[in-house]
């Protein structure tokens, strides 16, 4: 099922404590164009059927990756995309649009999302896996 545009962001804005629609949306759109990156095949077009159009387009036309970012690195890319943002924002920024594009997978496909990335990823989905 997808999610309307409005209903994402304004899960993003109540989870990443954003004064406005434009700031949840803006960190919306790079995290989403670098998770894109980093999915490829069914696992990427399952998720981007789950997204508003507008963040689905944005995850099928990713910014390019020469290898897949450590969590870590992750979150240093967003930092470097979102003006004004330091790593500690941008971990913020991270964990309010993953958190919200895993209540948007679901379990199974989250569990397929996780497979094709780095080691850490769960905790930045806000889904911790047992070790």
């Amino acid at each position: 099922m997808t999610l309307r545009c409005e209903a994402f962001l304004g899960h993003v804005k109540e989870r990443g404590e954003y004064g406005t629609l434009e700031e949840a949306e803006r960190a919306a759109r790079v995290v989403l164009a670098l998770l894109g990156a980093h999915l490829i095949g069914d696992v990427r077009a399952q998720l981007a059927a789950r997204l508003p159009e507008a963040f689905a387009l944005i995850l099928l036309n990713p910014l390019q990756s020469a290898e897949p970012l450590s969590p870590e690195r992750f979150v240093r890319a967003t930092a470097a995309w979102i003006e004004g943002a330091t790593e500690q924002t941008a971990a913020w920024d991270v964990s309010a649009v993953l958190s919200t594009v895993a209540d948007a997978a679901g379990e199974d496909l989250l569990g397929q999302i996780l497979l094709q990335l780095p080691d850490g990823y769960d905790l930045l989905f806000g889904r911790p896996q047992p070790t």
